[in-house]
């Protein structure tokens, strides 16, 4: 992984204070069509790569690289306010549209219609609010993807899941210092 920063692009029109989710997705588009930002990232063809971005309003900010067949597995983003958008190849994302409870359980039986399915090719792009529960997928046999991630406030966590069919199971916290 690289330390490398980069300026942020300003937001056009942007309020003092907090980025909204619209702010990030603005940001994260923008990002994307960089190209020379974009072929900057070295890939590896075993793991996904990744170079910390300076974001908008204080956001945190990532461009990821991901080879063939990677994926984050299921996951959330806490209290952060996200978006990302592809710049090179194609992702895809699996989501719940349901609020998990903050706490108490390692187990979760999910109700049936609570998934959902989107493609994101170069140039597409989509935000997501607080306790967005998904995992995104580079499904290419053969072709690396590039996306650009931006989240507020910056991740205080990030919660792992392992799913089976309908049970979702909280496995793993992770804190910043474990991917920073």
């Amino acid at each position: 992984m690289s330390q490398t920063q980069h300026a942020p692009l300003p937001v056009p029109g942007s309020r003092a204070g907090s980025p909204t989710s619209a702010d990030l997705l603005d940001f994260v588009r923008r990002t994307a069509a960089d190209t020379a930002l974009i072929t900057s990232l070295p890939l590896d063809p075993e793991g996904r790569t990744w170079v910390r971005l300076d974001g908008p309003g204080g956001s945190e900010a990532w461009l990821i690289g991901w080879p063939p067949g990677t994926g984050t597995g299921w996951h959330d983003h806490a209290e952060s306010l996200g978006a990302f958008a592809t710049a090179r190849g194609a992702l895809k994302e699996n989501s719940l549209a349901v609020r998990l409870p903050a706490g108490g359980w390692k187990n979760l039986e999910l109700a049936d219609g609570v998934d959902r399915r989107r493609e994101l090719p170069a140039g597409q792009g989509r935000a997501f609010g607080r306790h967005h529960v998904h995992e995104v997928l580079n499904e290419s046999v053969s072709e690396h993807a590039v996306s650009v991630h931006a989240y507020y406030p910056p991740l205080p966590l990030i919660r792992r899941f392992s799913r089976s069919g309908p049970v979702l199971r909280l496995e793993q916290v992770e804190r910043p210092e474990d991917w920073q």
